[in-house]
């Protein structure tokens, strides 16, 4: 028969004494009764220990899905690039350790995610990891949210609040875009990496914390410490480690297997039944440029299943923003998604007539919705040209007509005089 250790005990007995009470609530009562008893007591003592035991139920069921939760939320670190090979050897030696860790790279190359491996590689996995945008938190406030305040330290404070440090206490605290602190902060935060005190705003008494300090920029610390932007010896306690995340565009190896575990997660969270990619569509993943790396490749893929009709994403599914194909990666190449139209793909493109061409292109909609086919009209450069003509007065060319967005504009809205307040020209 299992044995419910919640389940309250009241111990009742005539022969009473403080030895017997003693031995009672050491052997696990919950309260003890005297005989004879009186009834208001006995109700009170009963509804007290139900209500407990309710309550301590709650709590082992909401501790039993937590933990679950963190089974399911640990990170899936995808990293199979030979340019990665150094980033995960780095993980893995200084995950289990304590050691402070700056995490760089670009923008959504997936730095939060080794922050959330390096956690869950620690002996600290159990305990809270906070993550905190310290370049959104606005100066005023800033010692508050990091560091708690008592009631009455400002207007508003109406009651005490603890900060990040104090919440992630035990665990681990990952401090987002901290290139961005402001000067005046930087100090405040340097004394807490140093002493592991921290004291409320408003407060006199210091508090000791055991927290890791996990970090991550996009910003170029040295040059910023160089350039008076940044403190260095704030520098020198965050980056004991310094792990560098490559850009998506140099680890394309990577696009197909990122690719098709976005297209499970999201084909399952949105109950669509595509399950794979057309090699077109594959093709076009691999030659894009990537500029906003791994979160933009999630999100084209989370878009790229909802709009899909088939079993299979289509290239035009994909809905990859014009003029982004393989910028600068590989030299001499044309690069492009394939399918993919607008301005930027034919802006190079001559028409014989000039502007009239360009007006009767107005129709022409991909199916992207992208307008296409307009080009700026051809100027006359040389004798040989019908159009050309040495009179200055006979070659009438407007300013707007110098300038492609100027052009498209007015072929879109086919009125030049509202031109002035919609273009640059």
């Amino acid at each position: 028969m299992a044995v419910d250790a919640t389940v309250p005990v009241i111990v009742m007995t005539a022969w009473a004494n403080v030895e017997l009470a003693v031995e009672a609530m050491r052997r696990g009562a919950r309260d003890f009764v005297q005989k004879p008893w009186e009834n208001e007591r006995l109700v009170s003592i009963l509804r007290t220990q139900v209500e407990l035991h309710r309550a301590l139920q709650q709590a082992a069921r909401l501790e039993a899905e937590n933990r679950l939760l963190r089974a399911e939320g640990r990170p899936e670190f995808i990293a199979a690039a030979p340019a990665m090979q150094p980033v995960l050897q780095t993980i893995a030696r200084v995950g289990p350790s304590d050691a402070n860790v700056l995490i760089t790279g670009e923008h959504g190359t997936g730095k939060e995610v080794v922050a959330q491996t390096l956690h869950a590689l620690s002996a600290r996995a159990s305990r809270p990891l906070v993550a905190v945008n310290t370049g959104a938190i606005p100066d005023g406030v800033f010692e508050s949210e990091l560091f708690g305040h008592v009631r009455g330290a400002f207007t508003d404070a109406r009651m005490d609040r603890i900060g990040r440090f104090e919440l992630a206490d035990g665990g681990t605290i990952f401090l987002d875009e901290i290139g961005n602190v402001p000067m005046r902060q930087q100090a405040k935060l340097l004394r807490v990496l140093e002493s592991g005190e921290i004291e409320r705003v408003g407060s006199s008494r210091s508090r000791k914390v055991n927290v890791r300090v996990l970090s991550a920029t996009n910003t170029d610390l040295p040059a910023a410490c160089t350039a008076g932007q940044f403190r260095e010896d704030l520098l020198f306690r965050l980056n004991t480690v310094e792990i560098h995340v490559p850009a998506l565009r140099e680890r394309r190896e990577d696009i197909p297997v990122l690719a098709g575990h976005f297209l499970a997660r999201y084909a399952a969270r949105y109950r669509r039944p595509v399950q794979r990619f057309d090699p077109a569509a594959m093709q076009a993943l691999k030659q894009y440029a990537w500029p906003g790396n791994v979160r933009e490749l999630e999100h084209t893929i989370e878009r790229a299943v909802l709009m899909s009709r088939e079993q299979e994403i289509q290239p035009a599914d994909l809905g990859t923003r014009p003029g982004a194909e393989l910028r600068g990666s590989q030299p001499g190449s044309r690069g492009g998604v394939a399918g993919a139209k607008g301005p930027a793909a034919v802006s190079g493109q001559r028409e014989p007539g000039g502007g009239s061409a360009g007006l009767e292109s107005r129709r022409a909609l991909s199916k992207n919705g992208k307008i296409w086919g307009l080009a700026p009209p051809r100027l006359p450069a040389h004798e040989n040209d019908p159009d050309f003509s040495t009179n200055a007065e006979s070659v009438s060319i407007p300013s707007w007509s110098r300038c492609p967005v100027c052009w498209w504009l007015r072929c879109w809205c086919g009125n030049s005089r509202g031109l002035r307040s919609r273009a640059c020209c």
